[in-house]
Protein backbone atom coordinates (compact mmCIF):
# COMPACT_ATOMS: atom_id res chain seq x y z
CA UNK A 1 0.00 0.00 0.00
CA UNK A 2 1.14 3.52 -0.81
CA UNK A 3 0.25 6.47 1.38
CA UNK A 4 0.50 10.20 0.76
CA UNK A 5 2.58 11.72 3.55
CA UNK A 6 3.49 15.40 3.57
CA UNK A 7 3.40 15.72 -0.21
CA UNK A 8 5.01 12.41 -1.18
CA UNK A 9 3.73 8.96 -2.06
CA UNK A 10 5.59 6.41 0.07
CA UNK A 11 5.23 2.73 0.87
CA UNK A 12 3.12 2.43 4.02
CA UNK A 13 5.70 0.30 5.81
CA UNK A 14 8.32 2.99 5.21
CA UNK A 15 6.19 5.99 6.23
CA UNK A 16 7.50 7.71 9.34
CA UNK A 17 5.79 10.09 11.75
CA UNK A 18 7.72 12.21 14.22
CA UNK A 19 7.30 10.72 17.75
CA UNK A 20 6.66 14.28 18.97
CA UNK A 21 3.73 14.79 16.58
CA UNK A 22 0.86 16.41 18.51
CA UNK A 23 -1.60 14.16 16.74
CA UNK A 24 0.05 11.23 18.53
CA UNK A 25 0.79 12.89 21.86
CA UNK A 26 -2.34 15.03 22.28
CA UNK A 27 -4.86 13.95 19.65
CA UNK A 28 -4.40 17.42 18.17
CA UNK A 29 -5.78 17.04 14.69
CA UNK A 30 -8.64 16.43 12.29
CA UNK A 31 -9.65 13.73 9.86
CA UNK A 32 -12.06 13.08 7.01
CA UNK A 33 -13.35 9.69 5.88
CA UNK A 34 -14.13 9.80 2.17
CA UNK A 35 -15.92 7.21 0.06
CA UNK A 36 -14.32 6.24 -3.25
CA UNK A 37 -16.52 4.92 -6.05
CA UNK A 38 -15.52 4.15 -9.64
CA UNK A 39 -11.99 5.33 -8.85
CA UNK A 40 -13.20 8.78 -7.78
CA UNK A 41 -13.59 10.40 -4.34
CA UNK A 42 -17.25 11.10 -3.53
CA UNK A 43 -18.29 14.55 -2.24
CA UNK A 44 -14.66 15.57 -2.00
CA UNK A 45 -15.34 19.31 -2.14
CA UNK A 46 -17.65 19.09 0.87
CA UNK A 47 -15.10 17.06 2.84
CA UNK A 48 -12.31 19.52 2.11
CA UNK A 49 -14.55 22.44 3.05
CA UNK A 50 -15.33 20.80 6.40
CA UNK A 51 -11.65 20.09 6.99
CA UNK A 52 -10.87 23.76 6.36
CA UNK A 53 -13.68 24.86 8.69
CA UNK A 54 -12.46 22.51 11.43
CA UNK A 55 -8.91 23.76 11.03
CA UNK A 56 -10.16 27.31 11.49
CA UNK A 57 -11.90 26.31 14.74
CA UNK A 58 -8.67 24.74 16.02
CA UNK A 59 -6.45 27.58 14.77
CA UNK A 60 -4.53 25.08 12.68
CA UNK A 61 -3.20 25.80 9.18
CA UNK A 62 -3.98 23.51 6.25
CA UNK A 63 -0.55 23.27 4.63
CA UNK A 64 -1.69 23.05 1.00
CA UNK A 65 -4.55 24.41 -1.09
CA UNK A 66 -7.84 22.61 -1.71
CA UNK A 67 -6.76 21.98 -5.29
CA UNK A 68 -3.50 20.40 -4.14
CA UNK A 69 -5.39 18.33 -1.54
CA UNK A 70 -7.76 17.07 -4.22
CA UNK A 71 -4.80 16.11 -6.40
CA UNK A 72 -3.15 14.26 -3.49
CA UNK A 73 -6.37 12.34 -2.80
CA UNK A 74 -6.70 11.33 -6.44
CA UNK A 75 -3.03 10.32 -6.60
CA UNK A 76 -3.47 8.09 -3.56
CA UNK A 77 -6.46 6.34 -5.13
CA UNK A 78 -4.67 5.88 -8.44
CA UNK A 79 -1.40 4.67 -6.87
CA UNK A 80 -3.27 1.93 -5.01
CA UNK A 81 -5.49 1.05 -8.00
CA UNK A 82 -8.65 1.39 -5.92
CA UNK A 83 -12.01 1.52 -7.65
CA UNK A 84 -14.33 1.18 -4.64
CA UNK A 85 -12.88 1.98 -1.26
CA UNK A 86 -12.37 4.33 1.64
CA UNK A 87 -9.93 7.21 1.95
CA UNK A 88 -8.82 8.77 5.20
CA UNK A 89 -7.29 12.23 5.25
CA UNK A 90 -5.58 13.08 8.55
CA UNK A 91 -4.22 16.51 9.44
CA UNK A 92 -2.32 17.15 12.69
CA UNK A 93 -0.68 20.24 14.11
CA UNK A 94 2.65 18.48 13.65
CA UNK A 95 5.64 17.89 15.94
CA UNK A 96 6.31 20.07 18.96
CA UNK A 97 7.93 20.04 22.38
CA UNK A 98 5.82 18.71 25.26
CA UNK A 99 3.13 20.96 26.67
CA UNK A 100 -0.35 22.03 25.69
CA UNK A 101 0.40 25.27 23.89
CA UNK A 102 1.42 24.80 20.25
CA UNK A 103 4.71 26.28 19.03
CA UNK A 104 4.81 29.59 17.18
CA UNK A 105 6.04 27.89 14.04
CA UNK A 106 4.05 24.85 13.00
CA UNK A 107 4.92 22.00 10.67
CA UNK A 108 1.54 20.31 10.12
CA UNK A 109 1.44 16.62 9.22
CA UNK A 110 -0.82 15.59 6.34
CA UNK A 111 -1.46 11.89 5.75
CA UNK A 112 -3.79 10.29 3.19
CA UNK A 113 -4.47 6.56 3.17
CA UNK A 114 -6.77 4.41 1.07
CA UNK A 115 -8.10 0.87 1.25
CA UNK A 116 -10.41 -1.16 -0.95
CA UNK A 117 -14.01 -1.97 0.00
CA UNK A 118 -16.63 -4.19 -1.61
CA UNK A 119 -19.09 -1.43 -2.52
CA UNK A 120 -22.05 -3.41 -1.17
CA UNK A 121 -24.95 -1.66 0.62
CA UNK A 122 -24.31 -1.41 4.37
CA UNK A 123 -26.38 -3.74 6.55
CA UNK A 124 -29.07 -2.78 9.11
CA UNK A 125 -27.95 -2.06 12.67
CA UNK A 126 -29.07 -2.41 16.25
CA UNK A 127 -28.09 0.14 18.88
CA UNK A 128 -28.03 0.83 22.60
CA UNK A 129 -28.21 4.11 24.47
CA UNK A 130 -24.66 4.63 25.72
CA UNK A 131 -24.33 4.82 29.49
CA UNK A 132 -20.54 5.11 29.58
CA UNK A 133 -20.23 8.60 28.08
CA UNK A 134 -22.14 11.58 26.74
CA UNK A 135 -21.69 14.11 23.95
CA UNK A 136 -20.71 17.59 25.15
CA UNK A 137 -22.87 19.80 22.98
CA UNK A 138 -21.20 22.89 24.46
CA UNK A 139 -17.75 22.00 23.12
CA UNK A 140 -16.60 23.53 19.81
CA UNK A 141 -15.08 20.13 19.04
CA UNK A 142 -18.60 18.80 18.37
CA UNK A 143 -18.47 20.75 15.10
CA UNK A 144 -15.18 19.16 13.98
CA UNK A 145 -14.01 15.70 12.90
CA UNK A 146 -11.33 15.51 15.59
CA UNK A 147 -8.93 12.60 15.81
CA UNK A 148 -9.40 12.67 19.60
CA UNK A 149 -12.62 10.62 19.59
CA UNK A 150 -12.21 8.37 22.63
CA UNK A 151 -15.77 9.08 23.80
CA UNK A 152 -16.94 7.46 20.58
CA UNK A 153 -14.57 4.54 21.09
CA UNK A 154 -15.88 3.93 24.61
CA UNK A 155 -19.47 4.11 23.38
CA UNK A 156 -18.83 1.63 20.57
CA UNK A 157 -17.04 -0.73 22.98
CA UNK A 158 -20.03 -0.55 25.29
CA UNK A 159 -22.38 -1.35 22.40
CA UNK A 160 -20.28 -4.35 21.45
CA UNK A 161 -20.31 -5.68 25.02
CA UNK A 162 -24.08 -5.32 25.06
CA UNK A 163 -24.51 -7.16 21.76
CA UNK A 164 -25.32 -4.18 19.56
CA UNK A 165 -23.73 -2.68 16.46
CA UNK A 166 -23.91 0.99 17.41
CA UNK A 167 -24.26 3.31 20.39
CA UNK A 168 -26.57 6.31 20.56
CA UNK A 169 -24.91 9.20 22.36
CA UNK A 170 -26.97 11.49 24.55
CA UNK A 171 -25.84 15.04 25.23
CA UNK A 172 -25.35 16.60 28.65
CA UNK A 173 -29.05 17.55 28.80
CA UNK A 174 -30.14 13.97 28.11
CA UNK A 175 -31.23 14.59 24.54
CA UNK A 176 -30.18 12.48 21.55
CA UNK A 177 -27.11 13.82 19.73
CA UNK A 178 -25.92 11.16 17.26
CA UNK A 179 -24.38 7.69 17.25
CA UNK A 180 -20.75 6.79 17.80
CA UNK A 181 -19.99 6.89 14.08
CA UNK A 182 -23.02 8.39 12.34
CA UNK A 183 -25.84 10.89 12.39
CA UNK A 184 -29.30 9.70 13.37
CA UNK A 185 -32.64 10.27 11.62
CA UNK A 186 -36.10 9.27 12.79
CA UNK A 187 -39.32 9.31 10.78
CA UNK A 188 -42.14 10.68 12.95
CA UNK A 189 -45.62 11.43 11.62
CA UNK A 190 -44.35 10.86 8.11
CA UNK A 191 -41.46 13.34 8.27
CA UNK A 192 -37.75 12.75 8.77
CA UNK A 193 -36.27 14.53 11.79
CA UNK A 194 -32.70 14.72 13.08
CA UNK A 195 -30.99 16.37 16.09
CA UNK A 196 -29.58 19.85 15.40
CA UNK A 197 -25.88 20.65 15.56
CA UNK A 198 -26.62 22.72 18.68
CA UNK A 199 -27.57 19.45 20.45
CA UNK A 200 -24.18 17.89 19.72
CA UNK A 201 -24.72 16.38 16.27
CA UNK A 202 -21.68 16.47 14.03
CA UNK A 203 -22.41 18.51 10.88
CA UNK A 204 -22.20 15.41 8.72
CA UNK A 205 -21.86 15.75 4.98
CA UNK A 206 -24.31 12.95 4.24
CA UNK A 207 -26.55 14.35 6.96
CA UNK A 208 -26.71 17.68 5.12
CA UNK A 209 -27.43 15.96 1.83
CA UNK A 210 -30.26 13.87 3.29
CA UNK A 211 -31.75 16.95 4.99
CA UNK A 212 -31.82 18.73 1.65
CA UNK A 213 -33.06 15.73 -0.28
CA UNK A 214 -36.05 14.82 1.90
CA UNK A 215 -36.66 18.13 3.67
CA UNK A 216 -35.81 16.70 7.08
CA UNK A 217 -36.52 18.82 10.13
CA UNK A 218 -33.78 19.61 12.63
CA UNK A 219 -35.14 19.53 16.18
CA UNK A 220 -34.29 18.17 19.59
CA UNK A 221 -35.08 14.48 20.11
CA UNK A 222 -35.40 12.35 23.22
CA UNK A 223 -35.77 8.70 24.12
CA UNK A 224 -39.56 8.87 23.77
CA UNK A 225 -39.17 9.86 20.10
CA UNK A 226 -37.50 6.52 19.38
CA UNK A 227 -40.73 4.83 20.46
CA UNK A 228 -42.86 7.14 18.30
CA UNK A 229 -40.79 6.64 15.15
CA UNK A 230 -42.14 4.64 12.23
CA UNK A 231 -38.59 4.07 10.99
CA UNK A 232 -35.04 5.14 11.76
CA UNK A 233 -31.72 5.23 9.96
CA UNK A 234 -28.16 6.43 10.43
CA UNK A 235 -25.92 8.19 7.92
CA UNK A 236 -22.26 8.81 7.33
CA UNK A 237 -19.92 9.12 4.37
CA UNK A 238 -19.95 5.38 3.77
CA UNK A 239 -23.69 4.86 3.55
CA UNK A 240 -27.21 4.91 4.92
CA UNK A 241 -28.15 2.10 7.31
CA UNK A 242 -31.56 1.17 8.72
CA UNK A 243 -31.72 1.25 12.52
CA UNK A 244 -34.02 -1.56 13.61
CA UNK A 245 -33.53 -2.04 17.37
CA UNK A 246 -32.63 0.22 20.30
CA UNK A 247 -31.94 -1.35 23.70
CA UNK A 248 -33.48 -4.56 22.39
CA UNK A 249 -36.79 -2.90 21.46
CA UNK A 250 -37.81 -2.73 17.80
CA UNK A 251 -38.33 0.55 15.99
CA UNK A 252 -41.94 0.20 14.75
CA UNK A 253 -42.18 -3.25 13.12
CA UNK A 254 -38.42 -3.84 13.26
CA UNK A 255 -37.97 -3.68 9.48
CA UNK A 256 -36.37 -1.07 7.19
CA UNK A 257 -38.87 1.65 6.28
CA UNK A 258 -39.81 2.93 2.84
CA UNK A 259 -37.96 6.25 3.19
CA UNK A 260 -34.81 4.49 4.36
CA UNK A 261 -34.91 2.00 1.49
CA UNK A 262 -35.47 4.80 -1.00
CA UNK A 263 -32.50 6.73 0.32
CA UNK A 264 -30.34 3.62 0.23
CA UNK A 265 -31.27 3.03 -3.40
CA UNK A 266 -30.46 6.64 -4.26
CA UNK A 267 -27.11 6.43 -2.44
CA UNK A 268 -26.06 3.29 -4.30
CA UNK A 269 -27.09 4.67 -7.69
CA UNK A 270 -25.79 8.23 -7.30
CA UNK A 271 -22.73 8.91 -9.49
CA UNK A 272 -19.50 10.09 -7.88
CA UNK A 273 -19.85 13.77 -7.12
CA UNK A 274 -18.00 16.40 -5.50
CA UNK A 275 -20.58 11.30 3.64
CA UNK A 276 -20.41 11.84 7.67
Amino acid sequence: MLVHLNGELVVASEARLDPADRGLTLGDGLFETILARDSAPVRLAAHLARLEAGAAVLGMPVPISKAALATAVEETLSANAIGHGVLRLTLTRGPARRGLLPPDRLRPTLLITAEAADGMPPSPVSAVIAASTRRNEHSPLCRCKCISCLDNVLARMEADKRGADEAILLNTAGGIAETAAANLFLVIDGRAVTPPVADGALPGIMRAEVIGRVGAEERSLGYQDLRRASEAFITNSLGIRPLLLVDGVAIADGRPGALTEGLQAWFMEAPPAGGR
